[in-house]
């Protein structure tokens, strides 16, 4: 048994002080200090917040790593450096590259998704398909040559491994007969994003299936008064939604009018490219040069490519520019993303039960000890 004392505990609905957190491998409870079980290891929060772990459903590198390199190596290397910006858990993202080199990068995170479990870095939870099935006029940093038609068999035998598929809903054709497929016979949670759909076929796709947006605002048709868009649709629904808060990719005069819109259903990703936590420079994202300057990524000809945001900074820009409260900002970042892949039964909060996945910051949000499954991953 361990004990975390002297720290401001950020729970699901409120932020408590004054009590110390017990976990083992699970979170255990909730105590008074003078309740602590003799022989309880204690660890000091130094006054900082105690937050549950992160857990980020769209990233794509670290580190000059990039997912699609369809190496081990990359993933190990990926995964320790992201649990020391509190991620306990993620969806390593591939992109619309060549098929085969989708196929490897899932079949390498299948291969050590379990050993992640113990691992000294964030777990892999599952992937995220971040198409080849997209629109070519909403294709972003993503190569052309090698968009699909939405393909349910292959969703199908990477099942196990995808968690979230990024598609286009208006190039599934026939009824959106893939999105009814991958719905009826996977767990897959399928979402709408780089995708030139309307506001009606927006809304129908969720009627077939689809339950979650990709980077909201970024790469769909945008809100308007006599076009709506799927930025509509996915305000008018009960769809869960990606925001990239890195203050770029959307102004931060959104923060509140989403959060008032989706509340729950707001899910905080990094969209990190390899190019994070590394200085600025030129690397690259799936054989594209991408051109790394103050906080976004490009490619040679201006298109924004993705961010370099770090997840615990992300948690803090939305903090201090809305009224949203601290913890539900962090539930943005944990519960939220946990609830949208379905694991919000053992992920996602510091629940009794749930696993010890704990994140102890300073003051301003800066990661000073990650803990995954009771274990500490990461101390500064």
């Amino acid at each position: 048994m361990k004990a975390i004392i002297n720290g401001k505990i950020i729970l699901k609905d409120r932020i408590v002080e004054d009590k110390a957190l017990l976990y083992s491998n699970v979170i255990e409870g909730i105590v008074s200090p003078n309740n602590i079980p003799e022989g309880a290891e204690v660890i000091d929060a130094n006054g900082g917040y105690v937050s549950p772990g992160l857990i980020d459903l769209h990233i794509h590198g670290y580190l000059g790593k990039d997912v699609c390199d369809g190496e081990e190596e990359s993933i190990r290397t990926i995964s320790a450096g992201i649990v020391k910006n509190g991620v306990t858990g993620y969806l390593p993202t591939t992109m619309t590259v060549d098929m085969k080199v989708i196929k490897k990068a899932l079949e390498v995170c299948r291969a050590l998704k379990e050993e992640s479990k113990n691992w000294e870095g964030s777990e892999i939870l599952g992937c995220h398909a971040e198409g080849p099935f997209i629109s070519e006029s909403k294709k972003g940093a993503q190569d052309a040559k090698y968009i699909l038609k939405p393909d349910a068999a292959f969703v199908k035998e990477y099942a196990d491994i995808i968690k979230t598929i990024t598609l286009a809903p208006e190039t599934d054709e026939n009824d959106f007969a893939a999105i009814r497929e991958i719905c009826r016979d996977t767990d897959v949670v399928v979402s709408m994003g780089h995708t030139s759909a309307d506001y009606n076929t927006a809304m129908a796709s969720v009627n077939a299936g689809v339950k979650h947006v990709t980077h909201l605002f970024n790469a769909m048709t945008p809100l308007a008064h006599r076009a709506p868009g799927v930025v509509t649709a996915a305000l008018n629904s009960d769809v869960s939604v990606e925001l990239i808060v890195d203050t770029f990719h959307v102004d931060k005069c959104f923060y509140d009018l989403l959060w008032k819109v989706k509340q729950r259903k707001l899910c905080f990703i990094t969209d990190c490219l390899p190019a994070g936590g590394l200085p600025y420079g030129e690397y690259t994202l799936g054989g594209a040069k991408i051109i790394y300057r103050d906080i976004v990524c490009r490619l040679e000809d201006g298109t924004v490519a993705g961010s370099v945001l770090h997840l615990n900074h992300g948690v803090w820009n939305v903090y201090k520019n809305s009224n949203i409260p601290l913890y539900e900002c962090v539930n943005c970042a944990s519960l939220n993303p946990a609830t949208a892949i379905g694991i919000q039964d053992r992920k996602g909060s510091l629940e009794i039960g749930k696993d010890a996945d704990i994140v102890i910051t300073d003051q301003n949000f800066e990661v000073q000890k990650t803990i995954i499954r009771g274990e500490t991953k990461y101390e500064a």
